[in-house]
């Protein structure tokens, strides 16, 4: 409907949280329209009171934009089983923000937190291949071995899935550091894991051109004009589309896949044929191997009908000396009432 926005997307912009986080809100019952309870793809219209989990959701507010040193034992999801403390209230922020990404609970280091849900996918969406750094202790000696294979990609089992190639470099005996475009989840435990290592500290350096830095385990700080800039400068040309989706979108774009699927989506014919288009001459060309493999090829100019048929041969035309054509009556029996 023209005029409105979807209740996910109203929620984001308003810089409630992620359009993801909205939608598990809403399906809790947590989010209400005019005094109802949302449903799930609600369409909201201009001068409609939402309330997000008992707060009243106004104009966009101010963008925050946040480094944080999350400490160990802290979760960053308000949904987490053991009722451990999660990120926003450990922060106690005056305004509502939400971590882009999450660093599960035995991992500590840098967290970006913000107001701002259309950036949240764009740096997270593996599409976009935006880095991520770690400094990692493990319990045994790090060899050459074990970082090229790291490097090449490592195959998780309980996943189904092969890692992408990453970098990664030794720091001491049994330290490293690795950079990752994925964000699979516990992606580095899992990999070490699967390589008989296992995790003994990890520690998150670095998103992207934000480095944690001096930064104290527990405290924050906004980022600088400059952070901003060159991270808004980073994310321009990002997608927050599912990677399915951006490759659908990406085939629409791109001019040269355009065309040939406007030229082939006319024919899906058997796999020896093949049709083609000259544009220069304005010809349709028509191809097939019969089953000895000879080809024939019917050109002919683009508008003009196909030669018709012949007629079925009639039985005055039939070869002196074929067998006689015998016509065969069928009976057909009716049950008597």
């Amino acid at each position: 409907m023209e005029g409105t926005i979807r209740l996910n997307k109203y929620l984001s912009d308003a810089g409630v949280c992620s359009r993801r986080e909205a939608d598990r809100l809403v399906e809790e019952g947590k989010v209400r329209v005019d005094g109802e309870i949302a449903v799930m793809g609600m369409q909201i219209r201009p001068g409609q009171k939402v309330v997000c989990d008992g707060k009243p959701v106004g104009e966009k507010e101010k963008p925050v934009f946040l480094i944080v040193n999350k400490p160990r034992g802290i979760v960053c999801t308000t949904s987490d089983k053991d009722h451990a403390e999660n990120i926003v209230e450990f922060l106690n922020y005056p305004q509502r923000i939400y971590p882009v990404g999450r660093l599960d609970k035995d991992s500590e280091g840098l967290l970006l937190m913000t107001n701002q849900g259309d950036i949240v996918n764009k740096i997270l969406r593996g599409g976009n291949a935006h880095e991520k750094e770690y400094a990692v202790a493990v319990n045994r000696p790090v060899t050459e071995e074990f970082l090229n294979q790291m490097c090449e990609g490592v195959r998780i089992e309980d996943l189904n899935v092969t890692t992408k190639p990453c970098r990664a470099w030794k720091t001491g005996s049994h330290t490293f550091h690795i950079v990752l475009t994925q964000g699979l989840n516990r992606q580095i435990r899992r990999m070490c894991r699967a390589l008989d290592y296992h995790v003994m500290n990890l520690k998150r350096v670095r998103i992207m051109n934000l480095q944690l830095g001096t930064l104290k385990r527990g405290e924050y700080r906004e980022l600088t004009e400059k952070e901003l800039g060159d991270l808004m400068r980073m994310v321009e040309g990002s997608t927050n589309l599912p990677a399915r989706e951006a490759a659908k979108v990406g085939k629409l774009t791109d001019p040269a896949k355009r065309e040939r699927k406007t030229v082939n989506s006319g024919y899906q014919g058997k796999k020896n044929d093949r049709r083609s288009f000259d544009k220069d001459n304005n010809r349709k060309s028509f191809e097939k191997k019969n089953e000895t493999g000879k080809v024939w090829k019917n050109v002919r100019q683009n508008g003009e009908k196909k030669p018709e048929k012949k007629a079925p041969a009639s039985p005055e035309s039939w070869k002196p000396g074929a067998p006689e054509r015998k016509e065969h009556k069928i009976w057909t029996t009716r049950s008597r009432g």
